[in-house]
């Protein structure tokens, strides 16, 4: 049955007894606790960057909604400020208006006023050409002095009237 000549009977009589120190000893015991407790990691670790993985899209999604209000408040701050420079514009633009309004009803005022100056100047200045015509007139024809007196008296009078 077994020849002890052959090398083979020698190996598979040393490879039963080194397996059954290896079963004896538990060694296949030792090798199915290391790779379940490497099992255990590998998955331990799997469930650890699946949370993280689930933060990280929680924070990313958190920043995506604070930039959209970001994005929004900054966009009615922009129509905001567009209103209020429309609004700064039309206001200027109404005191501008009744500024030159009232600017030009000020200068209407001046002209109506230097014309009615300038009116009198002429007038007066008609009127004491006049009565100095009219002095010379009566002087060349009243030689008298009695009548230079009376001429001279009316035209006072007359110049004063015209005043």
């Amino acid at each position: 049955m077994f020849d002890l000549g052959n090398p083979a009977t020698w190996v598979s009589i040393f490879l039963f007894i080194f397996l059954g120190i290896l079963f004896w000893k538990k060694v296949p015991d030792m090798i199915v606790g290391a790779l379940d407790k490497r099992s255990k990691d590998i998955q331990d670790e799997l469930d650890e960057a699946r949370k993280l993985r689930e933060e990280a899209q929680s924070i990313l999604a958190d920043y995506q909604r604070k930039a959209r209000e970001a994005e929004t408040e900054a966009e009615g701050i922009i129509s905001q400020a567009k209103r209020e420079a429309e609004s700064f514009a039309q206001e200027t633009r109404e005191k501008l208006t009744d500024s030159l309004e009232r600017r030009t009803k000020a200068a209407d005022v001046k002209i109506a006023q230097a014309e009615a100056q300038a009116v009198n100047e002429v007038r007066l200045a008609a009127i004491e050409a006049a009565t100095n015509a009219a002095e010379k007139i009566l002087n060349d024809k009243a030689q008298g002095s009695k009548g230079n007196d009376l001429i001279s008296q009316s035209i006072s009078e007359l110049k004063d009237r015209m005043n």
